[in-house]
């Protein structure tokens, strides 16, 4: 027996499969091109994502395949939230040390475009470096402050630890140690944690 839950999944899948295939034959009767490739690649995404996230789905190769297609056709069309997904599955699990490089620039770019989880995912490199990016804790800082401030609870707590540890190359401030743990503490909302799992 399938609960309301999986249905309401499935649902969505089959409406975003539908809308897909249904797009890619009107875009060009109905909308101008640009429109026609944003919301494309808008839905693209959204299939993307709920391929990724189905459990019902079976993890075959082939519809990984597909997943990493549809996030790299949406990261290359500049769709943020995508070059924060795909980007930090390439940062991570990169084969290639190309393919690491290009998910930190996915990364970056994300997060320059405002994504609360690229600019934690930004901070991260900065604060470890990498190949293509030296460790700079000035860029990791300010990485997670800006995330902080969008209520990225992670990025709040790290800047908390820092200024109680004077870590990152800041100096101890109990002061903004206990700003960014208050941050740190609010609660999560459902909405939230929907856009997490998406992230």
């Amino acid at each position: 027996m399938v609960g309301s839950k999986e249905m309401k999944r499935r649902l969505a899948l089959d409406r975003a499969i539908f809308d897909v295939v249904t797009l890619g034959k009107l875009d060009s009767r109905f909308l101008t091109m640009p429109q026609a490739s944003s919301l494309f690649t808008r839905l693209e995404y959204r299939l993307a994502e709920q391929l990724f996230q189905t459990r019902w789905l079976p993890r075959s190769p082939r519809t990984q395949r597909l997943t990493m297609h549809l996030f790299q056709r949406c990261a290359e069309a500049g769709h943020t939230a995508a070059l924060s997904v795909y980007g930090n599955m390439l940062f991570h699990r990169g084969m290639t040390p190309q393919d690491k490089a290009r998910g930190a620039r996915y990364v970056l770019q994300a997060a320059q475009s405002g994504d609360p989880e690229a600019q934690y995912q930004a901070a991260l490199i900065y604060e470890h470096g990498c190949a293509q990016y030296p460790q700079r804790t000035d860029n990791a800082v300010t990485w997670y402050a800006r995330a902080g401030e969008a209520g990225h609870r992670l990025a709040a707590r790290r800047l908390a630890q820092a200024y109680w540890q004077g870590e990152l190359d800041l100096m101890v401030d109990t002061q903004r140690a206990a700003h960014w743990q208050a941050i740190a503490d609010q609660p999560v909302y459902s909405a939230e944690l929907g856009n997490s799992q998406t992230h």
